[in-house]
């Protein structure tokens, strides 16, 4: 579902609290996602579908309607929309999360991607944890085995992230406009972004210095 942008958030060993915590699951025990793989299965539908946290719990919205999470109905609504009987559920024995606990990139990143290949540079498309802002495209990729400070928070860069079609996917408000996955694989070995493991829980705010350790 489309996420939520935050002024500030706290941080634990997992990620970002509260992120990718629920998932649209299946009788298979498979994630809905824009893709296939052993742990996530293709539905689209849920992309309709946005999330965010309030003091009463997460609520689900679509076209002005709104659910807290553990609303039958939500699930009912749900599995209509997907044609399988589906619900929402808190991560227990399988991870939401797929290969690295934040991920983030640059705005020159973003902007350098929508300059060669066209199409909107907005974060969303690559559905990021954190968003920098920077001068230099790719900057993030020279953190790779560096650690990062940022607010009260200690991040090791482990990786760069591999991508997908979720990136040309009209999704969360953001409209894609010229697609960029055949353009990563050709040019950037299909990756864009970085993961990051936390060091030291924390908490980050809107505006932080990030400093490479």
């Amino acid at each position: 579902m489309g996420g939520e942008s935050l002024d500030n958030v706290e941080i634990d060993a997992r990620g970002l609290i509260g992120d990718r915590w629920y998932a649209v699951e299946d009788d298979e025990g498979r994630f809905a996602s824009g893709k296939n793989t052993r742990r996530f299965r293709r539905r689209d539908a849920v992309f309709a579908y946005a999330a965010r946290t309030e003091p009463g719990g997460v609520v689900v919205t679509r076209d002005g309607s709104r659910w807290h999470v553990g609303d039958k109905n939500l699930d009912r609504r749900l599995s209509d929309e997907m044609g399988a009987p589906v619900r929402i559920t808190a991560e227990a024995g399988v991870p939401h999360q797929d290969m690295g606990s934040v991920s983030i990139v640059s705005t020159a990143t973003l902007q350098w991607c929508a300059d060669r290949w066209g199409g909107s540079p907005d974060p969303r498309r690559l559905r990021v944890n954190i968003v920098v802002d920077s001068d230099e495209p790719f900057v993030e990729e020279r953190w790779v085995d560096r650690e990062l400070e940022l607010g009260s928070t200690r991040l090791r860069v482990i990786e760069r992230v591999p991508r997908c079609r979720m990136i040309d996917i009209r999704q969360d408000g953001a409209e894609p406009g010229s697609p960029w996955l055949k353009s990563v694989a050709q040019e950037r070995d299909m990756f864009l972004a970085v993961y990051a493991h936390v060091i030291q829980p924390g908490q980050i705010n809107l505006g932080d210095q990030l400093q490479p350790a």
